[in-house]
């Protein structure tokens, strides 16, 4: 129906998080065998398995980048 995440937010996951950079609306034709094996799958049939859910008839392409986990602890201490 509408794209549950928003551009420039960052979204936690197990290890380090994922900033969304852009989310753009698309049609079937845009999805292509060449944009499957860009987003990790290995084919376009794969692709469609996931992505494809819910009652919706929008479809969005969401590009993000991963952030790993920040170092802690490594800083030295302020004097209190």
């Amino acid at each position: 129906m509408r794209p549950h995440v928003k551009v420039g937010a960052r979204y936690r996951m197990e290890e380090g998080e994922i900033e969304v950079d852009s989310i753009t609306p698309i049609g079937f034709p845009d999805i292509t065998p060449q944009l499957a094996r860009e987003s990790g799958f290995l084919g376009l049939i794969d692709l469609l398995k996931v992505a494809k859910h819910g009652k919706g008839e929008n479809i969005y392409l969401i590009r993000f980048h991963y952030l790993p986990p920040r170092a802690r602890g490594r800083g030295k201490r302020k004097p209190a």
